[in-house]
């Protein structure tokens, strides 16, 4: 399942810290239990890698609580709800994102950390009243995924018209990149242009060369599906070179019979279609630069943990 908003989170968190809960870790096994969250759901963690998206959300719907008058700080680090905030469970009220922000209390502390801050309008900047409350690090890693992927349809439609043999070399730099070859770029080559036999280039897994990955490289228009009788030559051209590892690459995509195909086969083939090498791309530093980088920093909890427990 989807991981529950920060605004889903308000009211649980409330009833947490009205009972033995006092801060965001120990609200998250309930948490874990209530939302029905996979471990794999629990351990998801932001762009920034300070922090799991869960804790993240239970953090900052704590602080919002507080903001709002429903949660009392006592003691550095510890968190109970509110007389206010245990009348409101008591009447059985909603929570959610819209309904905390239109409290007059949290207008009230957030246009005061505003003016603290010198800015004009309450920080963290309020989510649309249509949407349910994000964290600041939601705001900046849905950012992140708009940019990633006006990023990657750029880089398509330059790859698109890239000529082809300078594809071909683009995939052995990708693939040098990643690590293939040891990382360096001489041991990796292209065959001839003509009469490859289906085979664009070779890298090798060991400095020695004793085990070779053939590469396949096409350069086709996104219309154009890569259908199994392009697969299957593939794997003939490895079988005549007594290989058994191959990467097939193309700018477009491949059908669901070219994929079911590799299931019959004993090769080790990996399809990676345009979508796939553009993230490749970007993620190893080929055909992009960095023009502006930012540094997310959050509450280091160790530092204020009481070594007296």
């Amino acid at each position: 399942m989807t991981i529950p908003s920060m605004g889903e989170f308000l009211l649980p968190c409330l009833r947490l810290l009205a009972g033995e809960a006092r801060n965001a870790r120990a609200c998250l096994p309930s948490l874990q239990r209530e939302f029905g969250l996979t471990g794999e759901e629990m351990a998801e963690m932001l762009k920034s890698g300070t922090r799991t998206r869960v804790f993240d959300r239970a953090d900052w719907a704590i602080f919002h609580l507080l903001k709002a008058g429903l949660v009392d700080r006592p003691a550095r680090g510890v968190m109970v709800a509110s007389d206010e905030g245990r009348a409101w469970l008591a009447a059985r009220k909603p929570l959610d994102w819209r309904i905390i922000r239109s409290l007059p209390s949290h207008q009230a502390a957030m246009a005061k950390a505003a003016q603290k801050s010198g800015e004009s309008e309450p920080s963290p900047r309020p989510a649309p009243a249509d949407l349910p409350g994000e964290t600041p690090e939601d705001v900046i890693d849905r950012a992140h995924r708009e940019i990633e992927s006006a990023l990657a349809d750029g880089i398509l439609q330059r790859l698109y018209a890239i000529n082809p043999v300078r594809f071909e070399r683009l995939i052995l730099e990708l693939l040098a990149k990643m690590g293939y070859g040891a990382g360096n770029f001489g041991s990796h080559h292209m065959t001839r242009a003509s009469g490859d036999g289906g085979i664009d280039g070779i890298i090798h897994e060991d400095a020695l060369g004793l085990d070779a990955v053939y590469i396949q490289a096409k350069r086709y228009a996104p219309e154009i599906k890569v259908g199994r009788p392009a697969i299957q030559q593939f794997i003939g051209s490895l079988t005549g070179e007594g290989a058994t590892k191959g990467v097939f690459v193309t700018t477009s995509t491949f059908s669901a019979d070219a994929r079911a195909y590799l299931g019959k086969v004993q090769h080790r083939v990996v399809l990676i279609d345009g979508a796939h090498l553009a993230r490749l791309m970007i993620r190893h530093g080929v055909g992009v630069r960095d023009r502006l980088t930012y540094v997310i920093r959050s509450v280091d909890e160790d530092y204020f943990a009481d070594p007296e427990g």
